[in-house]
């Protein structure tokens, strides 16, 4: 890890069961911890072997699968269509329980504006603008996440070496100058509905993101 990198710990860790609306059930350990720089509560999900393992990880482990997803009330628990996050956030918690590993929840509501300001940064995309331009009218950053707390929750696991599952080459970007190895990209699913067409053409076009879109080229 670099060394840098202020130190965190686990604060609380609990048994938590899962039911989504679809029926999936499963069971996670629940992180909380102290010393994340930026004072917000951000939980980590140990899923499969990761949940009964505890913290730590032997040299010559697999790496576990880890997904580092921001926060959005509006598509994680309202079932939103304007964007994919709800649908990845149930991916990820199946395909990780599947292999073990790590789903950070993170408090990074609307890339990281706030859940007031995404639902403004919406009124602008109504009137035409793609999702991280609205961001940026609003004087903000088109993408204002900072994956720092996700590297100082994985450091107090005891984790060093992660398979990434996200689309998103930032986020592996970030965790590789934070000190976490990125031994895979592992891309989520395309959760496309006709409400979020443009948002996922947007977040490949303007971010990279590796989504391959029937209607993209």
């Amino acid at each position: 890890m670099d060394e840098t990198l202020p130190m965190a710990t686990v604060r609380t860790q609990v048994t938590v069961p899962l039911r989504f609306p679809d029926g999936y059930v499963t069971t996670a350990r629940v992180h909380s911890f102290h010393g994340l720089v930026d004072g917000r509560e951000h939980l980590a999900f140990a899923f499969g072997e990761r949940a009964a393992a505890g913290a730590g990880q032997a040299p010559d482990a697999p790496p576990p699968l880890v997904r580092p997803h921001s926060e959005c009330l509006t598509g994680d628990v309202f079932g939103s269509q304007r964007c994919d996050c709800g649908p990845q956030l149930r991916e990820a918690v199946e395909r990780i329980a599947e292999a073990g590993g790590y789903l950070l929840y993170l408090r990074q509501e609307g890339r990281g504006i706030g859940l007031y300001a995404k639902l403004d940064a919406y009124a602008l995309q109504d009137g035409g603008l793609d999702t991280y331009e609205a961001n940026v009218a609003l004087g903000r950053g088109a993408d204002e996440r900072d994956y720092t707390v996700a590297a100082q929750m994985l450091a107090a696991l005891g984790v060093t070496r992660v398979a990434l599952l996200s689309n998103n080459p930032d986020k592996a970007d970030q965790l590789d100058r934070l000190g976490v190895t990125v031994v895979d990209r592992v891309p989520t699913g395309v959760h496309l509905f006709p409400a979020n067409a443009d948002y996922l053409a947007a977040k490949v076009a303007r971010a990279d993101h590796a989504l391959h879109l029937p209607f993209v080229s």
